[in-house]
């Protein structure tokens, strides 16, 4: 222990605490109170917390001297409860903070109150709940008493010692809540036993159980002045526990979370028990037992005459001793007792006048000391203070397992040291001792505990462990021959352990010094598989693709995050190896472009293949074209010509009459190369495909000649393909013709039945006379007679078909002649009330209330009009300005052009009547005048304005036209300037 700090000092609290009345023959305290006994039957409370004291004088009314033998208060100092022995025997008391007189508990008459147990997780500061107190001949009460009520609300007896009747010294409880309900623990004391009582629901029921069940407890025969009990109390739980017995002070941990025994029914609660021997607090001297004991979290306060040893429970060695000042009268009688504050982290001594304060400063700083002496690490470890602590810990277990050799285990321990031994000095013993393996393990675990700020070092620890790993793989197999066979060799765990730490060291090693490291010591499948980890594929795919393993590179590159670019790179070599794989391969993959594995296909195409063997480019060309509907020329030209190079033609002429897909616009239902696929056809000679080219390519002429070299019916198919025009259909069946009387080796009379068959099938496009010039000269016509007389009935039945069609001409004329001179005739009926559907005024009113229309005479007093059958009526002009306004622009000049044109030559006519001309030179211009007003009237009166085009028209119209924009604005709203007058409006 560092002896220049000390852990417990003592102050002089208050000199003369008794006031006065008498001297002080007991004390208790908690959460800053004081309460103190005198020999005079007083009890006086101080509260240090609101600086003011009580007294209390519990002796009246009882005869003889009285002396206080007990007091207690909670730890909330609140409640107290004090005993007072006297002539009259014992009476116990209870007070609260708040009363000014106590009250005495009549049922504990007679009886001496030695200890009392509180229950800490439920006492409040208006009511105890329930109390434990143990009396001198052996009895445990339960008390329980609530502020309001101003007396005890129960006294109840619970537990008498029977087997041996013994006085209660010490007595503690501890709550629990286990499954919703409440557990007790009960711990008492007697000169000589530990008893322990446990069990769950009310302090009745637990007690009520031990009559038929034996009591757990321990016993430790010697005589001792005063046997104690206490317990401490850490964040309101009792954690470890404190007996002063006459064997010595039996102490250990507390558990209450512990298994309940099967057998007895009791909890073994109690851990790493230990006794302290008194002979180890004196040194070749009589042991002295204590008087008083108060317990710390580490320490023992041993109250021995008028010292106090403070004595460390873990190692049992004296640390301190406390020496008091007290005054002279009260140094022969010495140190009364000790007493603690669990609240409030103090602890207390008393003799006869004064109490002095005992305080703890920092009594744990020093523990990590004690326990690393002991060896017991995990526990100095957990009170280590700063990293310099621990790392002397770990010095100490590195140092023990080098000194035993245990070189892993000194390894994992100096890796955790940062601070009192460089690491270089750890790394020059493993390498002095020869131990590469634990270097190793010292390498890595040195890079779990280091920053993630510590990137070269980390860098190069990891680089270093690269190499040792390395050497350890190569002295293994110049160790072992058979460990690359070997499943469970050590070989090929280490093989798996550094590629494990390859991975996870992946982003902190270099990778070009890595490589080459790997590299030097010819791994060269960890160096694929560290190019792997680092996204290095193309050196994967590369080693994969030399070891023949076409699979495993194809499933590197079907990996999400390696490039497409890798697939067309490799694609050559890769599909060489394995064709079926790697097309499979690229039918799997999207966003594949075909187009950049032409030049791996055509390589693969190129090199000789077997007959009957599947050829995988076609596969996956096909899957491109039907599957992926892929419209790329290149694409579609590799396949038509791998299928022009086999020797079925069956799939190139599928290829060729499939339709793929309308193409661009207007455009052909194809996307390979017309020309080039009649080359290589050609060249191929695949002559019925190149019959489908040239007609696909509207060069008929050239697909029926060919044809006819091939097949003539296909020449015939060909010719029937022609639709459209006539003329070039019967030139290639003259064509056809031609070849098929040129082709017949027979008799001349077969020829010619050949020839006049095939005239049956071109269905009557060609004649005999087509035909006749293709056969020789010197044929003789009697061969063809039948076929002549035919042709000319054929012609005859034309001749009388066209005679009835001229017939049925005529009559239809004469009709459409009658339909005409009637409709001149028709007439219709109009009311004469009739309005004008422009101007909305009568029809038949006369002419000169409107003027009459130009290029218009008066019918009698009437202005010129026009009735539709729809039953409309319009003046002509109206009608006119009408159908100007809402026609086209160019329709609308044709009619005032042709209006302007009648008015002119009405001006003439009535100048040439004016000047009595001769009325022979006025009948041309009455036809052209004629023919004007035909005209005009089939441009404005064809159809009714109301019920036509016109009409239908106007709706896409807008509302207001544009020579209207001044009327518009007319209606605008505008601010009248000056005073504004209301008119009133009639309804």
């Amino acid at each position: 222990m560092d002896q220049g700090r000390q852990v417990f000092t003592v102050d002089l609290l208050e000199r003369h605490a008794a006031k006065g009345r008498g001297v002080i023959t007991c004390m208790a305290a908690g959460n800053d109170v004081i309460v103190i006994g005198t020999s005079k039957g007083w009890v006086i409370r101080h509260d240090f917390g609101v600086g003011d004291s009580f007294e209390f004088d519990l002796s009246a009314g009882r005869p003889g001297d009285q002396s206080i033998h007990r007091v207690f208060v909670d730890p909330g100092g609140c409640h107290c409860i004090a005993t007072i022995v006297g002539q009259g025997g014992a009476e116990t008391f209870y007070t609260h903070a708040k009363w000014t007189k106590p009250r005495v508990l009549s049922k504990l008459k007679g009886l001496v109150v030695n200890v009392v147990a509180w229950n800490r997780q439920q006492i409040t500061e208006v009511s105890t709940k329930e109390v434990i107190l143990g009396t001198d001949n052996g009895q445990l009460h339960e008390l329980a008493v609530d502020e309001k009520d101003k007396k005890e609300k129960y006294i109840k007896f619970l537990y008498e010692l029977t087997e041996l009747p013994e006085a209660l010294m010490g007595l503690q409880m501890e709550t629990a809540s286990v499954i919703n309900e409440t557990r007790y623990y009960v711990m008492a004391v007697t000169p000589t036993r530990l008893y322990s009582f446990t069990g769950f629901g009310s302090l009745e029921t637990v007690f009520a159980s031990y009559l038929d069940r034996a009591v757990h407890f321990m016993e430790l025969p010697g005589d001792i002045p005063n046997s104690e009990l206490h317990f401490y109390i850490k964040q309101r739980r009792a954690v470890h526990f404190a007996w002063l017995s006459g064997a010595g002070i039996y102490h250990g941990g507390l558990n209450f979370g512990g298994q309940q025994s099967s057998s007895s029914g009791n909890v073994n609660f109690i851990e790493n028990k230990a006794l302290l021997n008194y002979s180890k607090l004196s040194e070749g001297v009589e042991a002295v037992k204590p008087s008083s004991i108060a317990l710390s979290e580490f320490h023992f306060l041993l109250l021995l005459e008028n010292k106090v040893k403070v004595v460390n429970r873990i190692s049992e060695h004296i640390i301190e001793e406390l020496q008091f000042d007290q005054t002279s009268d009260s140094a022969a009688k010495g140190i009364i007792g000790l007493c603690s504050d669990a609240t409030a982290g103090l602890f207390y001594a008393y003799d006869q006048n004064s109490i002095f304060q005992v305080s703890i400063n920092d009594e744990g700083r020093d523990m990590w000391k004690v326990y690393l002496d002991m060896k017991e690490y995990a526990a100095a470890l957990a009170n280590c203070r700063d990293p310099f602590q621990r790392d002397q810990v770990y010095l100490v277990q590195a140092e023990a397992a080098f000194s035993s050799k245990d070189y892993f285990r000194a390894s994992s321990f100096y890796a955790k040291i940062n601070y009192i031994l460089s690491f270089e000095e750890v790394t020059l013993k493993f390498i002095s001792a020869g131990e590469q393996d634990a270097l190793r393990t010292f390498l890595l675990r040195k890079l779990d505990n280091l920053e993630q700020d510590d990137k070269c070092q980390i860098t190069m620890i990891s680089t270093w462990a690269t190499e040792l790993y390395l050497d350890k793989i190569n002295r293994l197999l110049l160790e072992d021959d058979s460990a690359l066979e070997n499943s469970n060799s050590e070989y090929q765990s280490i093989i798996q352990e550094f590629r494990a730490f390859l991975s996870d060291s992946q982003d902190v090693l270099d990778e070009t010094t890595t490589m080459k490291l790997l590299e030097s010591y010819g791994r060269v499948e960890e160096m694929v598989y560290f190019a792997s980890l680092k996204g290095q594929y193309e050196i994967v795919v590369h080693h994969y693709i030399q070891q023949g393993e076409a699979k495993k590179a194809l499933e590197v590159l079907q990996k999400p995050s390696v490039s497409v670019d890798l697939q067309y790179k490799f694609a050559p070599d890769l599909i060489a190896l394995d064709a079926y794989e790697t097309v499979e391969s690229w039918m799997a993959t999207k966003n594949l472009n075909p187009r950049k594995l032409i030049p791996a296909m055509m390589r693969y195409s190129s090199e000789p293949h077997a007959k009957n063997e599947t050829h995988e480019v076609i596969k996956y060309l096909e899957f491109c074209v039907h599957k992926l509907h892929n419209e790329d020329p290149g694409v579609h030209n590799l396949l038509l010509s791998l299928y022009a190079k086999q020797e079925d033609d069956s799939s190139l002429l599928r290829f060729l009459e499939c339709k793929f897909g309308k193409g661009p616009e207007n455009g052909p239902e194809f996307f390979y190369d017309p020309k080039y696929a009649l080359r290589l056809c050609l060249k191929e000679k695949r002559m019925r495909a190149c019959v489908h080219i040239y007609s696909m390519m509207s060069m008929h002429e050239e697909a029926v000649a060919l044809a006819l070299q091939v097949d003539p019916e296909l020449a015939m198919a060909e010719a029937d393909k022609v639709e459209d025009d006539e003329d070039l259909r019967k030139k290639l069946w003259l064509m056809i013709a031609k070849h098929v009387v040129e082709q017949e080796k027979g008799t001349k009379r077969e020829n010619i039945r050949m020839a006049i068959a095939f005239l049956k099938e071109t269905d009557g496009l060609l004649k005999i006379e087509d035909i006749l010039p293709f056969f020789p000269d010197f044929a003789l016509i009697d061969d063809f007679k039948e076929a002549i007389c035919s042709s000319l009935e054929d012609y005859n039945k034309q001749i009388e078909t066209l005679k009835e069609e001229m017939n049925d001409t005529t009559h239809g004329a004469d009709n459409i002649r009658n339909d005409i001179s009637a409709l001149a005739q028709r007439c219709t009926v109009i009311d004469r009330d009739e309005e004008c559907g422009v101007c909305r005024r009568k029809i038949l009113n006369t002419g000169r209330e409107f003027g009459i229309g130009r290029g218009y005479t008066s019918v009698g007093q009437m202005a010129p009009f026009y009735v539709f059958p729809c039953g409309h009526a319009f003046h002509a002009q109206c009608l006119i300005a009408h159908v100007t306004r809402c026609t086209v622009e160019t329709h609308a000049e044709h009619i005032l052009d042709l209006q302007k044109q009648l008015t002119l030559i009405s001006s003439e006519t009535r100048r040439e009547s004016n000047g009595n001309l001769a009325l022979e030179g006025t009948i041309p211009s009455m036809t052209s005048v004629d023919k004007l007003r035909s005209q005009l009237d089939d441009a404005i009166a064809s159809e009714c304005p109301f019920c036509g085009d016109l009409m239908i028209r106007e709706i896409s119209l807008p509302f207001i036209h544009a020579d209207e924009d001044q009327h518009v604005i007319s209606w605008e709203i505008k601010p009248t300037v000056g005073s504004q007058r209301s008119i009133p409006l009639s309804l």
